[in-house]
């Protein structure tokens, strides 16, 4: 049984950080759920317990979905159990990608929650984009919100930018039944920096990694993968 105080201070810890994200003073956010300034700040450090209307009316002042404010417990059997084929995503409810963004030549890192399962056996998902701070990776630059779907070889997410709805990416990791600490994926979408179809490697991983040359040599396109796209006039990641 978790400790009320500490789920109170898991959910006061993202409603701050979202609310940085978006450039929101307590007030701004007090004003638009009709609470005081002092009320929200107790509710931001955990010292009262926020409830389920007043919730809601966070998550539409914030423009969220009201999934992003609850606590996940790590490694949640309800979400991601031994039953799923697919072994690299059992038994854990976060997770770490990594990209290489060649206009600003930086390694580009990002959190995955896996929220809740859904009747089709496809998983609530919130994919977190250039994180500064793993904790408080909800203060982002960009938050998309979607769903994966596990096949028998391959793990498949669908994800939409909740500012810009137009942006919806979609990443397909392979062989994601291997059992394995890190494995690939390819996300391809659209760039608005500038605007433009993009397709591009994202490396995952079960915990934070060191951000040093090797890594950003990893997720940088190589001699080998300009090979495979002469070779099938296709951009692919493979294991």
């Amino acid at each position: 049984m978790e400790d009320l105080s500490n789920i109170n201070i898991e959910i006061g810890k993202k409603i701050k950080n979202i609310r940085k994200g978006k450039n929101m003073t307590i007030q701004e956010l007090a004003d638009s759920i009709n609470k005081s300034k002092s009320t929200v700040s107790k509710y931001e450090n955990g010292d009262i317990s926020v409830d389920v209307q007043t919730l809601y009316e966070i998550s539409n002042a914030l423009n969220v979905h009201v999934e992003q404010l609850l606590y996940i417990r790590p490694n949640i059997d309800k979400i991601h159990n031994n039953n799923i084929v697919n072994a690299f995503f059992r038994n854990s409810s976060k997770f770490y990608s990594y990209i290489y963004d060649g206009r600003s030549n930086e390694i580009i890192k990002c959190v995955i929650d896996i929220i809740a399962h859904t009747e089709d056996l496809s998983y609530k998902t919130m994919l977190y984009m250039n994180v500064k701070d793993f904790d408080n990776y909800q203060n982002c630059e960009n938050t998309y919100y979607g769903f994966t779907k596990h096949y028998d070889t391959l793990t498949s997410m669908i994800l939409q930018n909740q500012a810009t709805p137009l942006e919806q990416i979609s990443i397909n990791i392979l062989a994601s039944f291997l059992d394995t600490d890190k494995i690939w994926g390819l996300m391809s979408g659209v760039s608005f920096r500038p605007f433009m179809p993009i397709a591009l490697k994202m490396l995952f991983s079960k915990k934070p990694l060191e951000e040093n040359n090797d890594l950003a040599k990893e997720l940088k396109i190589s001699k080998d993968d300009i090979k495979l796209m002469k070779l099938y006039n296709m951009f692919t990641v493979t294991q």
